[in-house]
Formats: C-alpha cells, structure tokens, sequence
C-alpha cells in the first residue's frame, strides 16, 4: 500500500505520527506549520516539507495543531470538499489545559464545520506523542486506536492506514457519539493505553 498523507502542524503529535509512518518506507508524507516551509529541517526519509494547501492536497490530511490555531490552519485550505481529513486535535491548550466551551459538542463536531465538505474522521488524539513514538507492540500485544466519524469510507482509508502501521484500529462509531468516547478532556478512552492481544 502506497500513501500520500499531509500533516497541517509539525509539533509534537504531527510530528511523532508522520514519523511512524515514514518508517513504513511506503508513505509519501508532506508536513507543514504556519511558518512555512523553510522552517522545517532535518524531517527525514519520506517527509518534506510544504505548506498547508500542499498537504491538503494529498490522499488522507491530519489536522494536527493547538486547539486555538484550528481555524486558521483550516483557513488556509480553500476548499475541503471530498477530502479525508483527520482531527488529531483536542478541544484544550497549555499553559491553563481548561477545555473550551463547545457548546455541547464534540470538538470534532466544531472542526468539522471549520472544513466544509470534508469527510473527518476522529483519530490520533488520545495518546501521547511518545507512545505513537513507541510503536504498536506492548506486553504481548498491539495497541489499539480508535477512529469516529460519520463517513464510512474515510474511515476505512484511515482505518487501513492504522493497520500499516501495525495498531489496531477500533471504530466507535459517529462523531457524536464515539467521538465524545475518546476526546480529551472528559471521554473515559484518552490516556489509556489499550491493547489487542495477538
């Protein structure tokens, strides 16, 4: 399986995850911040650097960025329409780490209306960037990660992409309620290192 992924956000989370996926030698990664390209260096084999329409381009883009500069880095792409987006993000920030007022909806409910058109799908969000880091493996197992969202086709492109990289992707369901499953803070998943015994 041949992938071309697009990262808008080149911190922690971003970052940690498109590595996992260069290490599978087979994705074609494009990663980008709001400084631009020329402040990202040293990425390594299968990651170049690009700006955020560039990687709204490819195959499957992650969101993947501080909950207050959501907006922009969706701005910055014209038109989502028929894309997979996937929301790495989680509705709260340092230095208070107080969730935002979302007015009784899932944070991916909100960046769904900030990317019109876009087939999003929940995923990445609820471990911390050194356990992507680590790999699939512990104690015997593989760890699972979970995926929502209300289109059944993006999540098995996103789904399938979990499996390259050897986790083990568990769907919950829509937005609206599996994504409310695994947001941080207040969903009972985040945090919890789950694993599938092989």
């Amino acid at each position: 399986m041949k992938a071309a992924l697009g990262f808008i956000g080149a911190g922690a989370i971003g970052h940690s995850v498109a590595q996992v996926f260069a290490a599978t030698g087979v994705c074609d990664i494009v990663i980008s911040n709001s400084r631009g390209p020329d402040s990202l260096s040293g990425l390594g084999y299968g990651m170049r650097a690009g700006t955020p329409e560039q990687a709204a381009e490819q195959d499957v883009v992650f969101c993947a960025v501080p909950w207050s500069r959501v907006p922009a880095a969706l701005g910055a792409v014209p038109d989502w329409s028929g894309r997979t987006l996937v929301d790495c993000t989680n509705p709260i920030e340092a230095p208070r780490f107080v969730k935002a007022d979302l007015g009784g909806r899932t944070s991916s409910e909100v960046v769904a209306d900030l990317a019109p058109g876009a087939q999003l799908v929940k995923a990445f969000n609820h471990l911390a960037p050194p356990t992507y880091a680590a790999g699939p493996p512990l104690d015997g197992g593989r760890r699972v990660l979970f995926v929502s969202g209300d289109h059944d086709d993006a999540k098995k492109k996103v789904l399938a992409l979990i499996d390259l990289i050897g986790f083990v992707g568990v769907d919950l369901g829509a937005l609206t309620t599996g994504g409310a499953l695994h947001e941080f803070p207040g969903g009972p998943l985040p945090s919890r290192n789950f694993i599938e015994i092989d």
